[in-house]
């Protein structure tokens, strides 16, 4: 059991530390676990679960319990509590590319008040990079410094995306929108794992992400990261629930035109 803490006495510096030390907890357990074959993983094709996405949340789940015992968790693979201050934490982003060998893979610890982000920070294992943040604290990009998102005009950007796979009824609304980005942007890129996407929108490698049908633990660190580093970060309607998993993400300019292409 644990006590339920209050974001009042939260110390962002230091959460922003555990958020860190979590996700490279995961981080080691992904690189160092065996990528199954397609028939050793679990669930539906294109929504595997293997061991190491189990093993890398159990890991963290330790980390977290001994650093802030007075803190919730919830977890893509083991659930959790899903209200107030927790911890949300993807354990192995981009499982897909896992089993696949594909090395953008993701690790992902966030911090949520409610439907805040507080702290979060994602790590990528195979790229030997981490990003991190608090409110008010700005954005890290390890081993590179301190980070912005771009300054690149909307037609010259390159933007990241992600198909909505387990929502098959929503792919008349992102197609359309994705037929306009397409149009209104440089190019498109689709790598798979939603944190690394966002964390490379904090730090200028893209310049914007759309995507619809998340969840808070894709996307609660990686947001953060992007509104710490001077992007905006919103739902398709503008507003600020982009925890609920349907987010537009990227500086400025290129937000405004996301979601423009978001509204229709």
């Amino acid at each position: 059991m644990y006590r339920a803490a209050s974001v009042a006495t939260v110390d962002l510096e230091r959460v922003r530390e555990v958020a860190r030390g979590a996700a490279l907890v995961g981080g080691e357990v992904v690189r160092s676990g065996r990528r199954p074959d397609e028939g050793e993983a679990k669930g539906l094709p294109g929504d595997w679960v293997t061991e190491v996405d189990l093993a890398s949340e159990r890991a963290i789940r330790a980390y977290l319990g001994a650093q802030t015992p007075d803190i919730a968790v919830a977890g893509e693979e083991l659930g959790g509590v899903t209200e107030g201050l927790r911890w949300v934490i993807d354990p192995l982003d981009g499982t897909t590319n896992f089993v696949h060998r594909f090395p953008a893979v993701g690790v992902s610890v966030g911090l949520v008040d409610r439907d805040v982000a507080i702290a979060g920070a994602v790590h990528a294992p195979f790229l030997d990079e981490t990003w991190h943040a608090a409110r008010g604290l700005g954005t890290e990009w390890e081993p590179h410094g301190p980070c912005r998102v771009s300054d690149r005009p909307a037609a010259h950007a390159v933007v990241g995306t992600g198909f909505p796979f387990r929502r098959k009824e929503r792919l008349p609304r992102y197609l359309a929108a994705m037929g306009s980005a397409l149009e209104t942007f440089e190019d498109l890129r689709r790598p798979g794992a939603a944190c690394l996407d966002l964390a490379w929108v904090a730090c200028g490698v893209f310049d914007g992400f759309f995507e619809l049908g998340l969840a808070a633990w894709d996307v609660a660190a990686g947001g953060l990261l992007i509104s710490e580093a001077g992007g905006v970060v919103t739902d398709w309607q503008g507003g600020p629930g982009w925890l609920s998993g349907d987010i537009l993400a990227g500086p400025p300019q290129v937000h405004a035109e996301l979601l423009r292409i978001a509204v229709g």
